[in-house]
């Protein structure tokens, strides 16, 4: 009646080890490491780093626990500070031999002292939010203003252009402020523009007036819903650039996030380097689009047998070899606006296809006509230094604002230089009006008090449970340990982030736990006061008492979901937590629990009492248990 077929005790077998696995990772702590990373957008780091960086520590005479390739960066464990900080001095020595333009970012971090057997099963500990492990808070503020502003600057561009493809005279085009202003001689006229830039520039509100001379003219505003359009797309696109400028810090799980309108708050988890940070944050990086120079002069000044010709400068390309660029500047980053990796239409080979704006679209209709058969150079410019990003050979006149670079670029390159086009300067100015530290010394104490909260919690429960239900008492104490275990490893799968939000839901969690229990052992007690026997009464208990759990866990999860949909920051970090504790604590619960009742309980046959307290029965036999 009580007993688990083999394979259910397998399952809860497997959940246990997998669970052991998980978890164990969170109790060896961390150790001091050297992380390289890249220090220019055009650089990318690969596992090719690693034997330099042990080759470097190898002539230092410095022995790291290992040093391994995570990613996006590559990351040296040590044994203590002293030889972590020796270390960053060699490694930034060694890979970075001219100081004044570093290649690489050589900073001190944190890794997990897990052994490497647990390491290479992906068993890692959970991350550790601002709050637990210190690290540097930015509330920073969009300037909405500023990208409204630049969007009806490129909208200027665009009805001049629209205009002229039209043939519609028109005396003058100006922005005011938000505002652009067209004005006409005649009433004609002003009809048939105001016709065609309502088709083709849907987002902008045509107003007929007069001017402040007399003159007809048209007024043009952003529609509501695109002036919203326009600061959602800014406030995205700077989370995105920060993103990238934040992972050049090494910091393993950055928090980069909406608050309101027109904020966004950035936490870095471990960071404390406050100056470090804003520098990286701050950096701004431009494009610039120049024509390559073909002349004999040019190239022997690209092996260094000559000088560099008047009006060029000399450049490397992404593959290393020089290059000589002009120094006229054809178009910036400010006429770009998409880039995204695809294929050839013709050859199906990797490309990457660029949209101009209407200015952008003009002048490079215009560069290719004249340049048909020669290469155009696109440069990334980031803390003064220019690097060439590809330079492509003109093959056609291109017009449309329809840019597509292909030729012996396989998908990942196509990717990469999609997304160093698109990253650059930020869509609208920010600026900090908030930002504070705080320090690890705060973060360990956070940590301590936290788990010391948990295990006295747990203790408390199990006290009770032992002292009130006995056996059954013990059993429910051991389905919420293995709760516990259970939870703490799928945070640890997910890679998720504790905080102490998280760590307080952990502990909410405990005691809604053993909720489950509480309602299986009284529903056992009421079929034994009620006269069942007690192999009956388990497996009524059990039964019973399913529904009311599931009931009162699916009510508490649908709370936790509406939490984790429209939450944000710490509340989310809870209501993770939450969801996950419910689902585990119903399988802990009912079927954990059910297989140690039954382990002990099933093989029994004649079974009289079971220890579970006191059952008290109305009437005559008031006062007796059964106790085993």
């Amino acid at each position: 009646m009580n007993r688990y077929p083999w394979w259910k005790y397998a399952m809860l077998a497997v959940a246990f080890v997998i669970g052991l696995l998980y978890t164990l990772p969170n109790f060896f702590g961390e150790a001091p490491a050297v992380q390289v990373s890249s220090g220019k957008v055009t650089l990318k780091v690969d596992s090719s780093l690693v034997p330099r960086v042990e080759k470097a520590l190898a002539d230092a005479q410095l022995k790291p626990d290992f040093v391994q390739f995570d990613g996006n960066s590559v990351r040296a464990r040590f044994g203590d500070t002293d030889t972590q900080i020796r270390a960053k001095d060699v490694l930034s020595r060694a890979l970075n031999p001219d100081a004044s333009d570093p290649a690489y970012i050589v900073a001190l971090n944190l890794v997990s002292r897990s052994p490497t057997w647990l390491t290479s099963m992906r068993a890692l500990p959970m991350y550790l939010g601002l709050d637990l492990r210190g690290g540097v808070y930015f509330l920073m503020q969009v300037d909405m203003k500023a990208a409204l502003t630049k969007r009806a600057e490129a909208l200027t561009g665009d009805i001049r252009s629209l205009l002229r493809e039209k043939n519609i005279r028109h005396t003058g085009i100006a922005r005011d402020g938000n505002l652009v202003r067209v004005t006409f001689r005649e009433d004609a006229t002003l009809q048939a523009a105001q016709a065609a830039l309502t088709a083709a520039l849907p987002d902008l509100q045509w107003d007929a007036g007069t001017s402040g001379s007399g003159e007809r003219q048209l007024t043009g505003t952003l529609k509501p819903q695109a002036a919203i359009a326009v600061q959602q797309a800014a406030l995205k696109q700077n989370i995105t650039t920060l993103h990238n400028r934040v992972n050049e810090l090494g910091v393993a799980e950055p928090v980069i996030q909406q608050q309101g309108a027109d904020r966004v708050v950035v936490q870095l988890p471990g960071v404390q380097d406050t100056a470090k940070a804003k520098d990286i944050i701050g950096r701004t990086a431009t494009l610039e689009v120049r024509m390559v120079d073909d002349s004999t002069e040019a190239a022997a000044a690209a092996i260094g047998s000559a000088p560099v010709p008047f009006g060029t400068e000399r450049y490397v390309e992404r593959g290393g070899a020089p290059l000589i660029v002009k120094r006229q500047v054809i178009l910036t980053g400010e006429n770009l606006t998409d880039a995204q990796a695809g294929f050839d239409g013709q050859n199906h080979e990797p490309a990457v296809h660029l949209t101009l704006d209407a200015k952008g679209a003009r002048v490079f209709r215009d560069i290719t006509r004249e340049n048909i058969g020669k290469r155009m150079a696109i440069l990334l410019f980031e803390k003064g230094k220019g690097e060439v990003v590809t330079a492509p050979v003109i093959r056609s006149e291109i017009g449309g604002g329809r840019v597509q670079i292909s030729g012996r670029m396989t998908t990942q390159e196509a990717n990469d230089t999609a997304l160093l086009l698109r990253a650059g300067s930020l869509a609208a100015p920010m600026e900090i009006v908030e930002e504070r530290t705080i320090g690890p010394s705060l973060g360990a104490e956070n940590i301590t008090k936290g788990f010391d909260s948990v295990m006295y919690g747990f203790a408390a429960i199990a006290v009770f449970m032992c002292c009130y239900y006995l056996l059954f008492g013990v059993f429910s104490t051991l389905a919420l340990a293995f709760n516990l275990l259970l939870l703490v490893a799928i945070l640890s799968m997910l890679q998720a982030t504790l905080t102490l939000p998280g760590m307080a839901a952990i502990a909410l969690t405990l005691g809604m736990a053993i909720d489950a229990n509480v309602l299986i052992n009284e529903r056992v007690r009421e079929e034994l006061r009620n006269g069942s026997s007690a192999q009956t009464a388990i497996q009524a208990g059990y039964e019973r008492a399913w529904g009311t759990i599931l009931d009162s866990n699916v009510t508490t999860l649908i709370a936790g979901v509406a939490l984790l949909a429209f939450g944000s920051g710490p509340v989310r970090g809870f209501a993770v937590v939450h969801c996950l504790g419910i689902l585990t604590s119903m399988f802990s619960a009912v079927v954990f629990s059910r297989g140690l009742v039954n382990l002990w309980y099933g093989r029994k046959k004649k079974l009289k009492s079971v220890s579970i307290g006191q059952v008290w029965r109305p009437g005559a036999e008031a006062g007796k248990s059964a106790q085993a």
